[in-house]
C-alpha cells in the first residue's frame, strides 16, 4: 500500500504529483493496464520472451 504524508507547506496538487510518481515507480499503473483486458497465454509467453531477450542483449 502506498502512502503519502503531507510535508509542511505542501499543497494538495504537489501531494498528488508525488503519489502519481510513487505509483509509476512501483509499476502499479502498468499492472492495472495489463490486467484491464484478457491476454492469451501465448501472448504472455511472447512478451516474456521479448523481455528476456532485451535483458540478455543489454548485458552483452
Amino acid at each position: 500500500m502506498l502512502k503519502v504524508k503531507s510535508r509542511t507547506g505542501e499543497s494538495v496538487q504537489q501531494m498528488i504529483r508525488r503519489f502519481k510518481k510513487l505509483c509509476e515507480k512501483e509499476g502499479l499503473i502498468r499492472d492495472m493496464k495489463r490486467v484491464a483486458y484478457y491476454e492469451k497465454p501465448s501472448e504472455k509467453n511472447r512478451r516474456r520472451m521479448r523481455r528476456a531477450q532485451r535483458t540478455v542483449i543489454g548485458e552483452i
